[in-house]
């Protein structure tokens, strides 16, 4: 199965629109969104192109497509508007034998591990920074921000298909590979 994994959408329907012309041109899958999918947030400003009600409706006419998990920006309201579910404070892929954890970040990070083996990922989004980082018995990875990149880096997204990892940026450019 060839994922799209995706953050911090942050109501931006400019950007939600070229990522879902990159999910069509990659052929995925399944979409997995890392939260903060409608709200800009108190510490962002408006990115490029913020329309809410616009993310909703392109994100609802794919919702067998999303698999989501709660960023610090969702509520319980945005889940009264999105046709797929948004509070799950996680979800589990496998990959062989490995478990990739994928939560938004804002409770589980580096600093604070969720249950993890020797050998798995540790998946998030929240700071806006692309990642991919060997800590010996995990590995933490970040897509960065599909619209408020942060610390020089890109708007972008990943692909995760047959234990390999790909991020890009929207011109679709490869920034980096890794392989599990």
């Amino acid at each position: 199965m060839k994922w799209l994994i995706a953050s911090d959408i942050h109501g931006s329907a400019y950007w939600c629109e070229k990522l879902l012309a990159a999910y069509k041109t990659e052929a995925a899958d399944r979409l997995l969104l890392l939260g903060d999918v409608l709200y800009h947030g108190p510490r962002n400003d408006l990115p490029e192109g913020y329309a809410p009600k616009q993310v909703i409706a392109m994100l609802n006419a794919m919702k067998e497509d999303i698999l989501c998990v709660r960023g610090n920006c969702e509520a319980e309201v945005d889940q009264m508007v999105l046709d797929f579910p948004v509070l799950a404070d996680y979800a589990l892929l496998c990959e062989g034998t490995k478990l990739i954890y994928c939560t938004h970040g804002h409770v589980y990070n580096n600093a604070k591990l969720p249950p993890l083996r020797n050998g798995d990922v540790l998946l998030h989004g929240h700071t806006h920074i692309p990642a991919w980082e060997d800590h010996g018995s995990y590995r933490y990875l970040n897509p960065g921000s599909v619209s408020i990149p942060k610390e020089g880096s890109w708007h972008g997204y990943m692909l995760l298909e047959d234990g390999k990892f790909i991020w890009k940026d929207f011109e679709g450019n490869v920034q980096h590979e890794m392989e599990l």
